[in-house]
Formats: C-alpha cells, sequence, structure tokens
C-alpha cells in the first residue's frame, strides 16, 4: 500500500493512520498521488485502499473508512455522520452515465438493466429518469459491457472511462443521463465527493480537508508526475483513454466545488428527497476550511 509522509505534527493530535479509500480510477488516482507518495505536507499518515465505487460506498457505510471518495447518493445517507470535502470529487457537465444496450430503439420498462450498484449517483439518475425500469441487475462497473453484449441483460448503466469504449462492444447509447440531469435542472452533474468521518473531530477533518485540496493542486501543477501510478493501476486502458478519462473528470469543480457545484448537489438531494429516494440532507453539507 501507499502512505503518505508524516511530518511534524502542528494541532493535528497524534493518531492512527486513516483508512483511505478511493477507486483505481484514472481521475482518483491522479487526484490522490502526490498525498500517497509523501508530496504533501501533512502531519496525517494514511493507510491506503484502492477498490470500484459500490464497494467504497458499501465500506463507508459500514464504517470501515475513515475518508473515502464515495458517490453522491451514497453520501446523501451518511451526511449526518460525515462531511463532504469541497475539493477533489467529480462535478461537471457532459460526463454522466449512459444507458447503453445492443438494440438502438429499446424501450427500458420491464427490461433488465445492469447497474454499478444501488448506492451510485448513476442509479439514483436512472431512478429520477425512468422509475418503471426496476429490474436492476447489479453488478461490477467493468462488467457491465461484456454482460450487456452478450446478452446476459438487456442494457447496462455505465459509468467512468466505459462512456468512451462503448462502440467497440457493439452497443448503443439509448440516453445520456448526464445530458437529460443538466436539460432538466441547467445544473451539473455531481457524481463522486471525498467524505471524511465527522467523529474525526474537527482539526483531523480539517488537515484532511487542507491535504486532499494540496493534492488536487500538486496535480494540476505537474500532471506528468502521476502518469506511472495512473497507468499501473489502469493497465487495461490504452493511454489516451486514461488521458481523456482525466480530462473530462478533472476540473475546475475538482480544485473547489465552488456556488455553482453546491447549487448542483443541493438540487440533487432535492429531486431525490422528494421523490422519496433520499432522506432530507444537511442543506450545506461541505466542510468549511479553517
Amino acid at each position: 500500500m501507499d502512505a503518505g509522509a508524516s511530518a511534524p505534527a502542528g494541532t493535528i493530535p497524534a493518531m492512527r493512520p486513516l483508512r483511505l479509500g478511493f477507486s483505481p480510477c484514472p481521475n482518483d488516482t491522479f487526484v490522490f498521488h502526490a498525498l500517497t507518495h509523501g508530496l504533501v505536507d501533512t502531519p496525517l499518515t494514511f493507510e491506503v485502499q484502492l477498490e470500484d465505487v459500490e464497494t467504497l460506498n458499501g465500506l463507508a457505510a459500514e464504517g470501515r473508512l475513515d475518508v473515502a471518495k464515495v458517490s453522491y447518493h451514497a453520501f446523501g445517507r451518511l451526511a449526518a455522520d460525515w462531511w463532504a470535502l469541497p475539493a477533489g470529487g467529480a462535478v461537471s457537465r457532459g460526463i454522466g452515465p449512459l444507458v447503453v444496450a445492443r438494440d438502438p430503439d429499446l424501450a427500458l420498462d420491464g427490461r433488465t438493466v445492469a447497474t454499478p450498484g444501488g448506492r451510485t449517483t448513476a442509479n439514483l439518475l436512472l431512478d429520477l429518469y425512468a422509475p418503471a425500469a426496476t429490474d436492476r441487475v447489479p453488478m461490477r462497473y467493468d462488467r457491465i459491457m461484456p454482460a450487456v453484449a452478450a446478452g446476459e441483460v438487456d442494457a447496462g448503466l455505465i459509468i467512468h472511462e466505459s462512456r468512451f469504449t462503448y462502440p467497440a462492444h457493439g452497443l448503443h447509447a439509448l440516453i445520456d443521463l448526464g445530458r437529460w440531469w443538466e436539460d432538466t435542472t441547467g445544473a451539473p452533474i455531481p457524481l463522486g465527493v471525498i467524505i471524511v468521518r465527522r467523529a474525526l473531530g474537527p482539526e483531523v477533518v480539517d488537515g484532511v480537508a487542507r491535504a486532499v485540496a494540496a493534492s488536487v493542486r500538486a496535480a494540476l501543477h505537474d500532471p506528468d508526475a502521476s502518469a506511472a501510478y495512473v497507468a499501473r493501476h489502469a493497465q487495461e486502458m490504452a493511454p489516451e483513454v486514461r488521458a481523456r478519462h482525466i480530462r473530462t473528470y478533472v476540473n475546475g469543480f475538482t480544485e473547489d466545488v465552488g456556488a455553482e457545484g453546491r447549487h448542483a448537489v443541493r438540487t440533487l438531494f432535492q429531486h431525490a428527497t422528494d421523490r422519496g429516494l433520499l432522506p432530507p440532507v444537511p442543506p450545506d453539507p461541505f466542510w468549511a476550511p479553517s
């Protein structure tokens, strides 16, 4: 496992390494490279676990992580016990999940749809867009396109780099849920967020927030520094797909979710609570760095 380097402690109390979970997707390894390779000045140390997004959603819900990159959908159920960080997440335009199928004219009602997990933002968007498409088959995100192509399911809800590669599987996009969301609300789509357990206390939460923000800045300042780390965790991807993935999911919202991003998150949570898909969420669940 990678671990962040220690530095002389300031106001943060001495403590065990924090359990940090994020995905092996290029945008996450790009963002966390500096933090996990001793390039960020922080008194905190981390034990790193790389898992797919739905596994991370579950580990956070079970309290088995201290800091985690999760889906905004999952965070909507966790916000009472976790803070969202303003840096490091995935909010943008034109990056939403796609529903794909072999038949370009397939109607979803009554069809089996493979999804990357019930707590993903993709699944929440599908609930909002097509509530009657209830025959969902959860599977790891990288299994979905092969399953659709093989006829194991009728359609698939795809995320991450799959939006760039689905034509190679002979599949067609039925709906771009990100575009639908943007056309419906005018807001960018909040997909993933870094969260920290509130029980760690304000000094530690603030230290994590500063460290993550510094890691994002380092990644953007020297994009080539993380290339080997990104490639090591995405060996099945062509270099151009890795680069496109990072360009698509890492942007100004990753540096700071900002007012527009916060509005997008509130809008998503409000739509979900209005439909009974999420409990009420605090109006501003983001940590405010000191």
